[in-house]
């Protein structure tokens, strides 16, 4: 049975401790957080934009601590769950490595290369696993563009389109503070950024336009050129002024043979396609495809299963891997310089 310490008791936090509650192999031993209100068990401010609401939990048999260095030199841990805000991500990490425990930590890796460089040092000079959780490609639409692709379905990839746009989270502290959140690059877009490196590889280059808040991109266009000029990638990400659509995101994915098409929205309070999965085929037809009930917390448990068993089996993932991650925040600080180099002159 893998013991596991999670660090930070937020929404990411609460969503972590129930998925791992779902697995066979693994238990939450300890937990770290510094409310001391939630960690005693009261979780009903806890909320989020899916799954359960928080509530009182009973946490007896968990070991509680307000500390890291004292969780870390007090329980057996097998692996570390991170779900800190993204500007404690490295000083967490890094201690939880030199430890000798393998790490999970929550997107985005960090919010400056030179931090995701640090923790990316202290797991191979500690030989331990650095997991990026990157949830976005265990969610079934991405699931299913990313095998399709892999599996060489349709012939040739020739590229895609992406769109993630979300209303002002004005609910979110800290959102637009470059070093406490990062704005909607590296808390919304950095999604899409990691799932174009892990589809498409690392372009040669970013053009971005878009406008800005202060310093920070507020909402954005994006191409990103590859060596040989056939892939032609783009994203379209930020948020909006209107709470009526509180979140959208999809994609248009080109092959030789095939066109996968998906978009869902919260409009309101219901969340809807836009358009179902679905494949645009040669002969013409246009074919929906069902993934089954879209359930976030199915994405989460198929994310955890992932890390409990690269932990078990002291094997790497390709898909949580944090070079990938690290390239995400690379093509977020590409575009972010972008954006900037023309907005404000």
């Amino acid at each position: 049975m893998l013991q596991v310490g999670i660090v930070g008791l937020g929404f990411m936090g609460m969503i972590h401790y129930l998925t791992y509650k779902r697995l066979p192999g693994v238990r939450v031993a300890a937990i770290c957080e510094v409310n001391e209100r939630r960690l005693a068990g009261d979780w009903t401010d806890i909320k989020g934009n899916f799954g359960p609401p928080g509530e009182q939990m009973d946490l007896s048999d968990v070991a509680t601590f307000t500390s890291l260095e004292e969780m870390l030199a007090s329980t057996e841990l097998d692996f570390v769950d991170v779900t800190l805000p993204p500007a404690m991500h490295a000083d967490a990490t890094v201690a939880a490595l030199k430890s000798g425990r393998h790490v999970f930590c929550e997107k985005p890796m960090s919010l400056t290369l030179s931090e995701c460089e640090r923790m990316s040092a202290a797991a191979t000079a500690a030989n331990r696993q650095l997991l990026i959780g990157h949830v976005l490609p265990f969610f079934p639409e991405y699931a299913w563009a990313l095998e399709t692709a892999r599996r060489g379905r349709y012939g040739k990839l020739l590229g895609g389109a992406f769109r993630r746009v979300i209303s002002d989270p004005a609910w979110l502290p800290n959102f637009w503070q470059a070093d406490k959140v990062g704005g909607p690059l590296l808390d919304l877009h950095v999604h899409d950024a990691h799932f174009i490196r892990l589809l498409f590889g690392m372009p040669r280059e970013v053009v971005s336009r878009g406008r800005v808040r202060g310093r920070l991109p507020e909402f954005w266009h994006s191409l990103f050129a590859y060596d040989g000029g056939e892939l032609l990638v783009e994203a379209t990400s930020g948020t909006i002024g209107q709470q009526g659509r509180p979140f959208d995101h999809g994609f248009e994915i080109h092959f030789a043979d095939a066109t996968l098409l998906f978009e869902f929205a919260v409009l309101g309070d219901a969340g809807k396609y836009l358009c179902q999965p679905t494949v645009l085929a040669s002969d013409g037809t246009a074919e929906t495809v069902d993934l089954g009930d879209g359930d976030p917390m199915n994405a989460f448990a198929a994310e955890l299963q992932a890390v409990v068993d690269c932990v078990r089996d002291n094997r790497p993932s390709d898909v949580l891997d944090a070079a990938l991650a690290e390239d995400a925040i690379r093509l977020c600080q590409l575009q972010w310089d972008s954006v900037l180099a023309v907005a404000t002159g």
